[in-house]
């Protein structure tokens, strides 16, 4: 079984081409990225060589990189005459991956073409569905995404619930105040979400949930005193490492188990951070939790 990275990143030239088109958010003016709720962010086009990147990988013993669409972008929720051209520049993408690299498929949101998304699951180097947090903040936001979700269920796929767009700011902030306030409050309340009504409406779905799904299940004390329960651990959910170090994941670790925590780097905004855990909690991380993510079965 390869050592999986299940987040990374890289822009397609495509992508970019079509990016330096646009005149509102998400739009680049050259290198410099502009969304609307974040400050303007310098691209480092050569972070994003996928040949390159594969060296890395190498050199960090990573036998698979899967390769996500920057959700805080927020293509998929594009008007769909706005979002079809970024979204088949980033599924062209697939063709040009060679061994070693695989990709997240990304829909369209506003108007989601369900035999689309089903052809781009099921294309060669196509590991499963990546969807914004944004999209399912609440369990009724959640049930109105769950047809999405369940054409990655039908396709034995997993889904990663990345972080979307921020939401704009009333004044200056810091270029890390996004990824501190917007992305994990969003991945907390879509772990709520999942939480409350995800099961009873897709029962065999495998979901993933980034930057260990901002520490929400840390919380299940606080849950527990306002009337709520953990409740038995879902053996189908996992939960990604992105930015998170030894405290974080063996904190996770103490509630949700070992076998649900997966590597992810989140290169290149953030670097590969060894939890320091041991020997066989690194093979966990990195082969065996990867591949019940990816392809079902007993954990």
């Amino acid at each position: 079984m390869p050592a999986v990275d299940v987040h990374q990143h890289a822009w397609p030239r495509a992508l970019v081409e079509q990016l330096r088109t646009r005149s509102t958010s998400p739009r680049l003016d050259g290198d410099v990225l502009h969304l609307d709720g974040e400050p303007p962010y310098d691209v480092d086009p050569a972070a994003h060589v996928v040949a390159d990147r594969r060296a890395r990988d190498a050199r960090d013993g990573i036998d698979l990189a899967l390769l996500s669409l920057s959700s805080p972008l927020g293509i998929e929720t594009l008007p769909p005459e706005d979002a079809a051209p970024l979204l088949e520049a980033w599924h062209d993408l697939v063709a040009e991956l060679g061994e070693g690299h695989g990709l997240w498929a990304a829909p369209g949101l506003v108007e989601p073409d369900l035999d689309l998304l089903r052809a781009r699951l099921a294309l060669p180097g196509v590991h499963g569905l990546q969807v914004p947090a944004t999209s399912m903040l609440d369990p009724a936001a959640l049930e109105r995404l769950a047809p999405v979700l369940a054409v990655a269920e039908d396709a034995d796929r997993p889904v990663l619930v990345h972080p979307g767009p921020a939401a704009p700011a009333s004044s200056a902030v810091p270029s890390w105040w996004p990824a501190l306030t917007d992305y994990p409050a969003q991945l907390a309340a879509a772990w709520f979400a999942w939480h409350v009504a995800g099961r009873s409406l897709l029962p065999r779905l495998r979901i993933c949930f980034a930057a260990l799904a901002g520490l929400a299940p840390l919380h299940h004390e606080r849950l527990a005193a306002r009337g709520g329960g953990l409740g038995a651990v879902d053996r189908r959910v996992f939960y990604e490492t992105s930015s998170y170090g030894p405290r974080a994941v063996d904190a996770m670790v103490r509630v949700v188990g070992v076998d649900a925590i997966v590597h992810g780097s989140d290169l290149p905004y953030a670097e590969p951070r060894d939890p320091g855990l041991g020997e066989a909690f690194s093979h966990a991380l990195h082969v065996t939790n990867p591949h019940h993510l990816l392809n079902g079965g007993t954990r």
